[in-house]
């Protein structure tokens, strides 16, 4: 039986573009990954096609596994990558994300990490940059059980409007039932630092190369710890190119 349209009334479609989405509607099965103990992995995905994009990952990380994932979400009219990670006791992942849009393009990541076993480690660095009328949207949940006892966990989320009709929904949630757990989150929505551009151009940079310095900046260091440094140069030319499109 197909599962029904979501509506705005679910918390994880609320900022979606329903319309798009029924064109797709029903979706494929997820794409699952399954590291067992011990395992180390990196995944890369650069999504800059136009159309529309849905990614659904499933994840299972092993007892002492770790899974290292950067990801470009740009270019689709509507664009949307969810991900929900299980961690093993002492499994750790890592996410980088990037998310650039301009003109009435709608943008999301969607994420749940379930820490189910005590000591793994969760990171998720989220960056956005819009334009126009676009909406990028994170949702990010992480959940601890009550055995996962010394879970370590962090998410940070910012966001850059070029234009004050673009729209940045932003909704970092922890759900703990351990006690003996350090978990953090950040959000920050805002524009462009107006004294950094005026540093700027008084060094004889001129507006345009002066935003798109500071942007670039901005997403960068999403992408600083990638080991690949190969993965590292092709996501950081993608994001830059898309980030030279918008201005």
């Amino acid at each position: 039986m197909t599962l029904p349209l979501p509506t705005r009334r679910d918390e994880a479609w609320r900022y979606s573009d329903l319309d798009a989405l029924a064109s797709v509607w029903p979706l494929a099965a997820p794409e699952r990954i399954a590291l067992g103990a011990g395992e180390r992995h990196s995944r890369v995905m650069i999504e800059t096609s136009g159309g529309i994009v849905v990614r659904d990952l499933v994840i299972e990380l092993a007892a002492g596994a770790r899974l290292d994932m950067h990801l470009l979400n740009s270019g689709a009219r509507f664009g949307r990558i969810a991900i929900d990670v299980t961690l093993g006791s002492g499994a750790e992942f890592n996410l980088g994300g990037v998310q650039i849009g301009g003109g009435e393009q709608v943008l999301e990541i969607i994420t749940t990490v379930r820490h189910a076993a005590p000591e793994a480690t969760s990171r998720q660095t989220i960056r956005t940059v819009l334009g126009g009328q676009a909406t990028g949207t994170y949702l990010g949940k992480v959940a601890v059980a009550r055995a996962a006892q010394k879970t370590d966990s962090a998410q940070s989320v910012r966001a850059m409007l070029l234009d004050r009709t673009a729209t940045a929904n932003a909704k970092p949630e922890l759900e703990i039932y351990a006690d003996d757990v350090k978990c953090a989150h950040g959000c920050a929505v805002g524009e462009l630092d107006a004294r950094g551009l005026f540093y700027l151009a008084s060094r004889g940079l001129p507006p345009p190369q002066a935003k798109a310095l500071m942007l670039h900046a901005f997403v960068a260091e999403v992408f600083a710890d990638m080991e690949d440094e190969t993965a590292r140069e092709t996501i950081e030319a993608a994001a830059l190119a898309a980030l030279e499109a918008l201005l």
